[in-house]
């Protein structure tokens, strides 16, 4: 079983591998697929088990990567071919996800080619982000505590082309955009009340950059 796009999807591609809050389960978007697949982890055995059915997506979607929301009970996936981010419901006992909203990471102005790459939650759980090669932008979105639902706050500028990945720092001060084919790591100061991004500081010159990974704070 493959997805309908003949370039991007000619075979099975699981993108990302993310532990839910809980440690229990890990779940699997899979670009190739149209599918998000979770694992339910057997520690004793080292095995991992795949919980229910597959999370089907949207045909020729394209999910990439997944966030989980720090409560346990959403999460939400960028769909890398279409530009779209899809929220879940997250039943954290059988790690079951159910799919209930579907918005795109683009503004409806812009109308050129675009793919969607890397996806956060903030640690406070009030706000997604998403980033944009194309439209090179990371998009931002509030996040509904009564029901998770998502809608959007705007869009930043990355500030380079190609902002495959992000991360936001682990004091929750700054998110750093890596640009890949500007060769550069960019600094903005996340604002907490609403969400909002603002450059803070020079960009940072390294080759083609496309993962950040902070060290744990001890």
């Amino acid at each position: 079983e493959i997805g309908p796009h003949r370039v991007e999807q000619p075979f099975p591609k699981p993108h990302q591998v993310e532990f839910d809050p809980s440690g229990r389960f890990v779940a699997v978007p899979d670009k190739g697929l149209d599918q998000v697949l979770v694992y339910e982890i057997d520690a004793a055995a080292g095995k991992l088990k795949a919980v229910g059915q597959p999370s089907q997506a949207r045909e020729g979607a394209g999910p990439r990567h997944i966030a989980f929301h720090p409560s346990g009970q959403s999460a939400y996936v960028i769909n890398e071919l279409d530009s779209t981010v899809t929220a879940y419901r997250f039943d954290s006992e059988t790690g079951q996800l159910e799919p209930f909203q579907r918005l795109s990471s683009l503004p409806d102005s812009f109308t050129g080619n675009s793919r969607a790459s890397e996806i956060a939650v903030s640690p406070d759980g009030r706000f997604v982000y998403a980033s944009n090669r194309g439209y090179d932008s990371i998009a931002i979105f509030s996040i509904d505590p009564e029901n998770w639902q998502l809608t959007s706050a705007g869009w930043q500028n990355s500030e380079g082309r190609t902002p495959r990945f992000f991360a936001i720092d682990p004091n929750y001060q700054r998110l750093l955009v890596a640009n890949e084919d500007t060769d550069t790591i960019v600094p903005f100061e996340i604002d907490r009340s609403d969400g909002s991004l603002r450059k803070s500081g020079d960009a940072v010159q390294v080759g083609s950059p496309v993962c950040i990974i902070f060290k744990p704070i001890s």
